[in-house]
């Protein structure tokens, strides 16, 4: 079986990357299975430029091709917070229910109307040598007044998908990778594979 490095030490990521990439015929392995000490500081001020910066800094400290994303919320009643600060939102020791509270606090004033909001993400593919390049996917939803469903990380049990009338969280992990922003980027990401992620075993 191809495998392919995911560049995070996020749990939640790496089932979703599972749930995304099996299918496929890959075996998805983490920083927490190759690399444990490589930890990448985020300091790009939007999703792509810290998916490119942790793609080709991990391609390049292991030699071979790596995929890295950079996602997460933006609020458009809050202009767009908390954007790529989404894992931090509420304080650098990136806790889920912290940043969620701090979403349902800052927005507590605002209607259902004007809740609306979108799941971004970007994935970087690196390889030493090679030409990164970078695919986008969203999902547009509404922020809910409080959480639902025990699936999925993050802001998942606030984030509403009118489409299928579920919370995000209340999604099985296939049914959030067909339609979940990941899952979008993911599906660009295979009808144009680059050629040197296609031949990688």
């Amino acid at each position: 079986m191809k495998k392919v490095i995911i560049a995070t030490q996020n749990k939640g990521k790496a089932k979703d990357f599972e749930a995304l990439f099996s299918p496929l015929g890959y075996e998805v392995l983490t920083l927490r299975d190759v690399a444990e000490q490589l930890d990448v500081e985020e300091t790009g001020v939007t999703f792509e430029e810290n998916a490119i910066l942790k793609a080709e800094t991990v391609a390049e400290a292991l030699q071979t091709v790596v995929i890295a994303d950079d996602s997460g919320l933006e609020i458009d009643a809050l202009g767009g917070e908390p954007g790529v600060y989404s894992a931090r939102y509420a304080g650098e020791q990136k806790n889920d229910d912290a940043n969620i509270d701090k979403v349902l606090e800052n927005l507590a004033e605002v209607p259902d109307s004007e809740r609306t909001a979108r799941f971004r993400c970007v994935l970087a593919v690196a390889a030493p040598g090679k030409q990164t390049e970078t695919f986008s996917g969203s999902c547009e939803g509404v922020i809910l007044t409080g959480r639902k469903g025990d699936q999925g990380f993050g802001y998942d049990p606030i984030f509403y998908v009118p489409e299928i009338g579920k919370a995000m969280a209340e999604l099985s992990p296939e049914e959030k990778a067909a339609i979940s922003h990941r899952g979008n980027a993911i599906r660009k990401l295979e009808s144009s594979m680059p050629d040197w992620l296609e031949t990688e075993k």
